[in-house]
């Protein structure tokens, strides 16, 4: 391309990592949840960050569940973000998108019988909890 070869190296490099952050970025454009959902899962993050933090210190859960929260935790601990904090709406919501994709996976495999006992808010949250992970519905 350039005639040098980390000149052309770099271009490339940053081009696969544009392209990876757009490919992020549609993910979670897709996977959001609907409606008022996303402004719940906003505002029940404080609890829901408490109930991620106790289901990852609780043994009796399979190893890959306890990674996955590891993980999740650690990708909200970073200050790097997907989408930066700074972008309106999205900058905030790609946390909440990306605790509820995880969660929905992790309810699933560990059962809504652990959530319900770390769960530390209130009836109405839990319920909130449930829709959003998707478990109010029959599945495919």
């Amino acid at each position: 391309m350039t005639g040098s070869w980390w000149w052309d190296l770099l271009i490339g490099v940053g081009a696969a990592l544009l392209l990876t952050w757009l490919a992020l970025v549609a993910v979670l454009l897709a996977a959001r949840p609907r409606g008022g959902l996303l402004r719940e899962a906003l505002r029940l993050l404080p609890d829901v960050l408490r109930l991620v933090r106790r289901l990852a210190a609780d043994k009796s859960l399979p190893r890959g569940v306890r990674i996955r929260l590891g993980l999740l935790l650690a990708y909200l601990a970073l200050p790097l973000d997907v989408i930066p904090d700074f972008i309106p709406v999205l900058g905030y919501a790609d946390d909440a998108i990306i605790v509820t994709a995880v969660l929905r996976g992790v309810v699933r495999r560990a059962g809504l019988d652990a959530v319900r006992a770390h769960w530390p808010g209130t009836d109405d949250g839990f319920a909130a909890v449930v829709r959003l992970t998707g478990l109010d519905r029959p599945p495919r």
